[in-house]
This record gives C-alpha cells, sequence and structure tokens, in this order.
C-alpha cells in the first residue's frame, strides 16, 4: 500500500511547526516532510522538534544538502535521531541547490563525485563500521560512531538528472524525486534507479518517495496555478481540487512506481493544519 505523507515547508516560521506536527499526529498521518533549504530552516533540529511532540509520527527530512554537512557529522545526527526514536525516522541526503552552495562557499566542482563519497560513508558509518576515506571531497581517519543505530538506517537520496538517478540506485537505499517529476518523471527514475541497482549489483527493492504539489478548499485553482507558474512547472506535476481528485493523482503516482507520496502545499497554503488533516482524513481512506 502507498504511504502518504505531506510537507511542512520552511516558508513557514519554525515556531508553527508544533501545531502542524502535533495535527498530523493526531489526524493519524503517515510522514511529515520537512526541508533545509537555504537560508530557512535546519532539517535536524526541527525534525527532532517534530518528533518530541509527537508519538506515532514518521518525519523524514529531505533532503539534507551534502555541501553543507560534513559526513560525520551527519551520521551522529542521523544515528541520534534513530536511537531517540526508533522508526520514525526518514533522512535523505542529495547535491543541494548550487547557487546557494556557491553563496556560502561550498558548491563543488563535481556534485555527482561528492554525493557518492557522502553516502558510501554514511551507510557505512551508520552501520556501525569503522571508516577511513581518502577521497576527493570527504576524509576520514579511522572514524566510528560510538552510538551507531540499534537497526540497519535506510539512507535516501534525492535525485533528479539521469546520472544521479543512476548514482541513487548504486549507493542509496532509496530514492527522493522532487515535486517536478510528475507521473512520466517517476516511470525514468524507477527506469534509471533499477539499472544502477543493476549495474552495483544490488538485490532488492529500493522505495521511491515523490512530492506531489497539491491545494485544495477555497481558491485552490488558482493558487496552483500560481504555484506552477512561480516553479516554471507544467499542470502535469500539481493536482487542485477535493479528495477523490487529489487520491486519484496519488494513484497514477503509484501506478507510476512510487511507494510513498509526499503531499506539498502551495507556498501560500492558508491552514498548514488543515492540510495534513485534509491529507491523513480526507485523501488516505480512498487509498485504502
Amino acid at each position: 500500500m502507498t504511504e502518504l505523507g505531506a510537507v511542512f515547508r520552511p516558508q513557514l516560521p519554525p515556531e508553527r511547526l508544533r501545531s502542524v506536527a502535533r495535527a498530523a499526529d493526531e489526524a493519524g498521518l503517515d510522514q511529515l516532510w520537512l526541508w533545509e533549504d537555504c537560508f530557512l530552516e535546519s532539517g535536524v533540529a526541527a525534525a527532532s522538534a517534530a518528533l518530541a511532540w509527537t508519538e506515532n509520527l514518521t518525519v523524514g527530512v529531505g533532503l539534507l544538502p551534502v555541501p553543507l554537512r560534513n559526513v560525520a557529522l551527519t551520521a551522529m545526527e542521523t544515528a541520534t535521531l534513530h536511537r531517540l526514536f526508533p522508526g520514525r525516522v526518514r533522512i535523505g541526503v542529495g547535491h543541494g541547490v548550487q547557487d546557494w552552495m556557491a553563496q556560502v562557499g561550498a558548491r563543488p566542482d563535481s556534485p555527482l563525485a561528492l554525493l557518492r563519497e557522502h553516502l558510501d560513508a554514511l551507510r557505512a558509518l551508520l552501520a556501525g563500521e569503522r571508516v577511513t576515506s581518502r577521497g576527493r571531497y570527504v576524509t576520514l581517519d579511522d572514524v566510528a560512531l560510538d552510538y551507531p543505530p540499534t537497526a540497519p538506517v535506510p539512507v535516501l537520496a534525492g535525485a533528479r538528472g539521469p546520472r544521479t538517478l543512476h548514482l541513487s540506485g548504486q549507493a542509496a537505499d532509496g530514492t527522493i524525486l522532487d515535486a517536478a517529476a510528475g507521473v512520466d518523471g517517476v516511470r525514468r527514475a524507477r527506469r534509471l534507479v533499477d539499472q544502477g541497482r543493476e549495474a552495483a549489483g544490488r538485490p532488492g527493492h529500493h522505495p521511491v518517495t515523490v512530492y506531489l504539489l497539491a491545494a485544495t478548499g477555497p481558491g485552490a485553482d488558482r493558487r496552483m496555478a500560481a504555484e506552477l507558474r512561480a516553479e516554471g512547472l507544467t499542470p502535469q506535476t500539481g493536482v487542485a481540487g477535493d479528495a477523490d481528485r487529489v487520491a486519484e493523482a496519488v494513484r497514477h503516482m503509484a501506478e507510476a512506481g512510487a511507494d510513498t507520496v509526499v503531499l506539498q502545499p502551495t507556498a501560500d497554503e492558508p491552514d498548514p493544519e488543515g492540510f495534513v488533516r485534509f491529507t491523513a482524513e480526507r485523501v488516505r481512506p480512498l487509498l485504502s
């Protein structure tokens, strides 16, 4: 069965997270996803707070930009979250927006090489291994976590381009697709990810998570049209309307190969708490 989530967009101030997370938890939402966009909010700090304020909600961070982060720090933070809140954390890493990375002096010459080295080291550290690495970007000297996760931790990778999708299949445990993907993009991503897994000799299922732009309630069509124009996206990448219409779009994503569909509200969503309740209480039952 397709898992369903919603995004707490960082255009909202951090102090709004508590009420949204609690509304999501009380409504029985599967997953609440957070972003670490520059220069808005910390993904890890926000995730820790949301997890502490809730009882059953799974919280995802999609994604942490690897140019901003030493891999040992990413591993420490991820392991801590998993030990504090077992089974309720999803962490994804990715290139980040390269213009933002340039603003902080962290833009790499080869984003693909950096992501590969980060994924390899991060997965090894979270598996409890002692790691020495002399890569182009990642350097570790006999590093191991004192408190690694007590159970296997999947590391997800955000991906859009074909080379990154192929890499995700090779080196990550799951893939996150942004809202630009659409149904055709999910099919393409699934194909490229599977090719990467085959090339790396990695059997088994590789879960795909995709964001889907969604709007409901008064002014939904107007808000969606404005969002699509602002982001330069096609109408096929968003859905506006009632629960039946949104659920139909989610089913199309699932049929294309998505394991988790995360509804992404417009940046000007007037009722974020109502949006997560709508997702859990109105859309979710239609997917059973």
